[in-house]
């Protein structure tokens, strides 16, 4: 089962045309979307192409299509984005089964890579909210980021993540791999 990761759209239709794009050509089974869908944030600058509304109407449009969006809520959503929202998006984590490990997905504003939930050696934690891309081992556990598609921070490009085979990869909208680590 191959796994998609999107974070930190903040409202921008350019960036998410282009990582629906980057689904369009991976394929996955499954879009995970790590928080922060509709709202740039009172410390980020407006994204390129913001339309709060045209994401929603977006996403939704996907969902109806292709039933494969897991979403959590990230520090800038709000119960009134889930009213835009088809799917979904207002849980603090979401747990996902994938090739005999346990994943625990969550936006990184409360449970985070320097604050980590119980978990067991080899399991999964993958966060957006910092907008860096990771891939790493902290404590025996995976500590995961796909970074930002539309607001990257620290020089880093525009990227998303795929989870496939015991690799997880991130990625700008080249293609180019920016991390990756194997399981």
């Amino acid at each position: 089962m191959k796994l998609m990761f999107i974070s930190d759209i903040h409202g921008s239709l350019f960036w998410l045309e282009r990582a629906l794009e980057q689904v369009a050509e991976e394929q996955p089974d499954c879009l995970v979307i790590l928080g922060d869908f509709l709202y740039h944030g009172p410390r980020n600058p407006l994204p390129d192409g913001y339309d709060p509304q045209g994401v929603a109407s977006r996403l939704n449009d996907y969902n109806a299509n292709h039933r494969t969006i897991v979403a959590v809520r990230g520090n800038c959503d709000a119960e009134v984005d889930q009213m835009l929202l088809q799917f979904p998006m207002m849980g603090d984590y979401v747990l996902i089964l994938h090739e005999g490990r346990r994943i625990y997905a969550t936006h990184g504003h409360g449970f985070s890579m320097e604050h980590l939930p119980q978990l067991s050696e080899k399991d999964i934690f993958i966060q957006g909210h910092t907008h860096v891309p990771v891939a790493e081992v902290k404590e025996g556990i995976f500590v995961l980021n796909p970074g930002s598609i539309s607001l990257p921070k620290e020089n880093n490009p525009n990227s998303y993540a795929v989870l496939q085979n015991g690799e997880f990869i991130v990625k700008d909208f080249a293609g180019n791999t920016i991390r990756n680590i194997t399981f």
